[in-house]
């Protein structure tokens, strides 16, 4: 089949890359529009009781959410003098005439809690509701009202969820662009040495542009039915740059030795995608599955990660499978033109040759010693994990500095009350007195007093010391869920905290079963691709003993605080949950693309020969400098985003790159071949009906 595909494509090489121009017009115009498609947030689990109270909230008292926070402050004045108030009060007075907002509410608005005064009398500040709409219609209502937010003599800081969005919005579109000019520079060099050519190092970049502008067109027209998060970006530029250089580097690297060995560009590109392109599919279908895995979970950031995630590997893939070895096919040996002296990076060298070669039979010669080593190690790195903790995100994800940021913090250390992100309590129906009095007595409650009330509903609001995402807040609203409702009444309980509560409680009741779906799917795969059920199983365990290596350094560093300071971040004390299963995901199949590399060729030579320890010194060799050069690559995208100013995705970047750099140099390059060579014959074994199956259905050529 793949051979009949190669010379398919050969034969429709120009119509094939007019689509791949296409294909690159259309992304970077119309795909280049997803931006104002996508919407920030989606973290909250639609079906748990933090969003039913929400729902609730708003249908029995209308809408209550603040979506600005206006923080107002002087080191001269105190708030209860005139020339303070009468700053403040124009502002309102200037705003509530505004169609943008809803309702104004500060420390002049009768009737209200002291908590808008600060403890000093110094700062004050109005919390504003914007009138209705979807995420992107605030942000824009935000943007128009940023002018009228300024008072005379007062220093003004802006903050809140709207302004913290448009502030972490703002951030990922900085990230990603200081990413991007980081890491193509350096990947373009890397690239001239890996192929000693300028057209060869080229084409890469090529399969990597298609990959990221397709990805766009792909996640745009998702965003057309569902809410899809601004995130989504992140995950394709960085895996889609990604996959792609790892997947043109493999059919390149393959396509030149064919070149080498006598074939003509016609011939060169079937026998690349009969062998090459074979692996790239299975690798291709490998990671999407995996990140498919995500959509399982409720919340609209990892359905998102997944879309983003699925639709730049599969574009990735096919534009290795087609628009390159079209290009291939045009270019013949013109690949190797332009060439650039400089000595080489790998080498493919004859079956069981060369260095990689020497370093698998070194491992095989004692594996025992070898895979104890590697092994105790890797699990050693792997504790850290065992004490993580992990708890929602907040304004902290952000540099230290940033305005939105900034607010938040001087309102939980300066004001009474603490949290600008108060427990919602929703009482319906009678004994809210009894409730509040209940909510007062619990243990972490500074204060407690009713905010909303129409008919049988009352809202209560409780305030707390300490950040809206510490564990610390999370037990009050265990405390305050756990207390006995009035009679003939029903109490739910909502908020920031809340919400932040039941997300764990939503990612921890699936992750099993996204676990069981990245398995199965990984160990079918596999199993098509090489006819064994041993080697599928050695290749789960193996990435679990690397992922959960890296994810001991992810705990080292950002739950205790190791290199805060130059890594620059600000030390929590836990982990944002949904991050660490966005990585599970994008790390079991990245784990499995190197684990596929590598196989694939093993399994050519043990057709070939049926020696196992030939085939494995034989493969390591032919995809060792592959390999390494495709993490090396790897890690210089990773690394671009790891330099980011917003914690989540610096989670993502250093995690990605601990864990791709201990897969190529200590998993595929020593433990798969110690394993191999324990396991003998039996790396191939499958039962009876199940050879049956893979000579019938596996991705094989005939």
């Amino acid at each position: 089949m793949f051979a009949w595909w190669g010379r398919a494509v050969v034969r429709l090489r120009w119509l094939v890359l007019a689509v791949a121009a296409a294909v690159v017009v259309i992304g970077a115009t119309w795909g280049g529009g997803v931006f104002n498609d996508l919407i920030s947030g989606g973290f909250d689990d639609p079906g748990s009781p933090s969003s039913r109270a929400h729902r609730e909230i708003t249908a029995q008292l209308g809408r209550q959410d603040v979506d600005i926070l206006a923080l107002y402050s002087s080191e001269s004045l105190t708030y209860d003098q005139p020339a303070f108030r009468d700053a403040v009060t124009a502002v309102a007075t200037e705003l509530s005439g505004r169609p943008e907002v809803t309702s104004v509410v500060g420390a002049y608005t009768p009737g209200v809690p002291p908590r808008f005064a600060s403890a000093d009398g110094h700062a004050t500040y109005l919390a504003i509701q914007l009138r209705d709409g979807d995420e992107n219609s605030k942000l824009a209502d935000l943007a128009a009202l940023r002018p009228e937010l300024t008072a005379a003599g007062l220093e003004t800081e802006v903050g809140g969820l709207m302004p913290f969005l448009d502030d972490a919005n703002t951030q990922i579109s900085d990230d990603i662009t200081k990413a991007e000019l980081i890491s193509l520079p350096i990947l373009l060099v890397l690239l001239v040495f890996i192929f000693r050519g300028l057209v060869a190092a080229a084409t890469p970049l090529f399969v990597g542009i298609l990959a990221v502008l397709g990805a766009f067109i792909a996640v745009r027209l998702i965003a057309q039915v569902t809410d899809v998060s601004v995130f989504a970006v992140n995950i394709i530029t960085m895996l889609g740059l990604g996959m792609a250089i790892d997947y043109a580097l493999f059919v390149v690297s393959r396509f030149r030795e064919e070149l080498a060995a006598g074939r003509t560009p016609a011939e060169a590109v079937a026998h690349t995608l009969a062998t090459a392109g074979r692996t790239v599919l299975v690798s291709g279908l490998t990671v999407a599955l995996a990140l498919a895995s995500l959509l399982i979970f409720p919340m609209d950031f990892l359905k998102s990660m997944a879309w983003g995630g699925m639709a730049a590997v599969l574009v990735a893939m096919l534009a290795a499978l087609t628009a390159l070895p079209a290009l291939l096919a045009v270019l013949g040996p013109k690949v190797n033109a332009l060439r650039v002296p400089l000595p080489k990076i790998f080498s493919p060298k004859a079956a069981g040759e060369g260095g990689w070669a020497r370093i698998a039979r070194s491992v095989m010669r004692r594996p025992v010693v070898y895979a104890v080593a590697v092994a105790a190690f890797l699990v050693l790195m792997a504790t850290p994990f065992l004490g993580a903790k992990f708890g929602g995100f907040d304004e902290r994800v952000l540099p230290a500095g940033t305005e939105s940021r900034t607010v938040t913090e001087r309102i939980a250390a300066e004001f009474p009350g603490g949290s600008a992100a108060p427990i919602s309590v929703l009482v319906v129906g009678s004994g809210a007195e009894d409730m509040l009095a209940r909510v007062k007595a619990v243990e972490g409650v500074t204060d407690a007093a009713i905010t909303a009330q129409r008919g049988q509903a009352t809202l209560i609001s409780a305030s707390y010391p300490g950040e809206p995402a510490d564990e610390s807040a999370r037990d009050i609203v265990d405390r305050i869920r756990e207390l006995p409702a009035p009679a003939g009444a029903e109490v739910l309980v909502g908020g920031r905290t809340a919400a932040d509560q039941d997300q764990l409680e939503s990612l921890g009741s699936r992750l099993p079963w996204m676990l069981g779906m990245v398995a199965v799917s990984t160990f079918l795969l596999l199993f098509l691709a090489f006819g064994s059920v041993v080697l599928p199983l050695k290749a789960i365990a193996m990435n679990v003993i690397s992922i959960g290596a890296s994810f001991g350094v992810v705990v080292w560093i950002f739950q205790d605080g190791h290199l805060s300071e130059w890594l620059g971040f600000t030390v929590t004390g836990f982990l944002e949950p949904g991050n660490m299963v966005l990585m599970l995901a994008v790390l079991f199949g990245l784990a499995t693309d190197y684990e596929v590399f590598l196989l694939s060729r093993v399994r050519e030579e043990w057709d070939a020969t049926g020696d196992n320890t030939q085939a494995v010194a034989s493969g390591l060799q032919r995809t060792g400098g592959i390999i390494t050069a495709a993490a090396m690559l790897l890690i210089v995208v990773l690394g671009g985003f790891a330099t980011g100013g917003a914690t989540t995705i610096k989670v993502l970047g250093i995690g990605m790159v601990v864990a791709v750099a201990i897969d190529a140099a200590l998993v595929r390059a020593v433990l798969v071949p110690a394993t191999m060579r324990l396991l003998g014959r039996w790396n191939w074994w499958a039962p009876g009906p199940l050879r049956l199956v893979y000579r019938r259905y596996g991705l094989k050529e005939a």
